[in-house]
């Protein structure tokens, strides 16, 4: 080869591995403000429900091998795409794939699946600090009667999130999930911990100044494991709490969601002004805004109310509950304190669709389509 052409080759790989390079860069990095908004612009108004089926008191009984039931995901994904939503946020468990990674990744797969046939992408959420700090695998108990939510789990539990040995463990399950389906259309985006600093009101046994001392250890480390899987989707955490307009306001938990998500989601259950104030707070972000939990209608927050001002907006809009079933979550929160055994409540909670498929209340999925189908 001649010197001249030796040179030329020798600057144009040069100049490969610099662009490689540049890329790996940028893929382990937070999204930029153009990026996420790129990614937005090119999605419908994104409308649907959090998402586990009626059969299934909670995620682990969603996706066990013993209880995974695609016939009856079919059925209710077909509701929600007849009323027109097109995402569910649907929740995963980090004990799925500590014990059987392949299988778990062959039902999930299954799950995107049947989503896909009924054109809805979820938006998957890997890590949960709400509700049953003892989670287990195998059989699930009964519904307690007339109490919301009652066998929900967290992941991971207590335990597991504190001791470091199992942090290998967690990376693992981030790694491997988000690495399975970094290039699947099929799935929308990846919300990496919901409510990561809930508490739970002190309602059940976990030290709540150690979980959420660690929950900040470990929050920003989760980010950095999912990025190193190269998604092409978007990266999330909720915030849930705290004055977003105000940053001396937020905690440290809120900060870190904040500062590394790729596109901003946020839960509220208030009244529509309320709502409607979230979404302000959030704008001057100026990154793409999903309210990925909505919709308690003895709370004041009502599909009638709170969809036209998130459509107004364009922010996608997530509803707490699709069909009635062992989640209960017809009832409201404060069956943790009075149980609704004799009576039940005035007016469902949460959820669309009683487990027969019909509409709890038919003006609202009339609204729904009706909302859906229009620009």
């Amino acid at each position: 080869m001649k010197p001249a052409s030796r040179a030329l080759a020798l600057t144009a790989l040069t100049l490969a591995l610099l662009i490689a390079v540049t890329s790996s860069a940028q893929q382990t990095q937070r999204w930029s403000e153009a990026q996420a908004n790129a990614w937005y612009a090119k999605q419908p108004w994104l409308v649907g429900s959090n998402y586990v089926p009626s059969n299934a008191i909670n995620e682990l009984e969603m996706f066990q091998a013993e209880t995974f039931d695609p016939a009856i995901n079919d059925h209710e994904l077909g509701l929600a795409e007849s009323i027109g939503m097109n995402t569910m946020r649907v929740f995963l468990q980090d004990q799925l794939w500590k014990q059987d990674p392949d299988g778990f990744k062959k039902r999930l797969d299954t799950f995107l699946a049947i989503a896909a046939k009924h054109h809805i992408r979820p938006l998957l959420v890997l890590f949960d600090s709400c509700w049953e700090s003892n989670p287990h695998l195998g059989p699930q108990h009964p519904p307690i009667p007339g109490v919301h939510n009652s066998g929900w789990v967290q992941s991971p539990g207590f335990a597991r999130l504190t001791d470091p040995a199992v942090e290998p463990e967690l990376r693992a399950y981030v790694t491997g999930v988000i690495g399975a389906f970094a290039n699947d259309d099929r799935v929308l985006a990846w919300d990496l911990w919901n409510e990561p600093d809930n508490t739970n009101d002190g309602r059940f046994r976990e030290d709540p100044v150690a979980k959420v001392r660690r929950v900040n250890e470990l929050l920003p480390r989760v980010f950095e494991w999912a990025r190193a899987a190269h998604p092409t989707q978007p990266l999330t955490s909720g915030v849930w709490k705290d004055n977003w307009s105000d940053p001396t306001q937020e905690s440290e938990t809120t900060k870190i969601q904040l500062a590394e998500s790729d596109i901003i989601t946020f839960h509220n259950y208030d009244w529509p002004e309320g709502f409607e104030a979230r979404i302000k707070e959030l704008q001057p972000l100026h990154r793409p805004i999903l309210c990925s939990e909505y919709m308690a209608r003895g709370a004041g927050s009502t599909f009638d109310t709170v969809l036209p001002i998130a459509k107004r907006y364009h922010v996608a809009a997530i509803n707490w509950g699709l069909v009635n079933g062992k989640t209960q979550t017809n009832l409201p929160w404060d069956s943790w304190e009075r149980p609704y055994t004799l009576r039940p409540p005035t007016i469902w909670f949460h959820d669309v669709f009683r487990r027969d498929g019909t509409p709890y209340r038919q003006a609202e999925t009339d609204l729904i389509r009706r909302l859906t189908s229009t620009p």
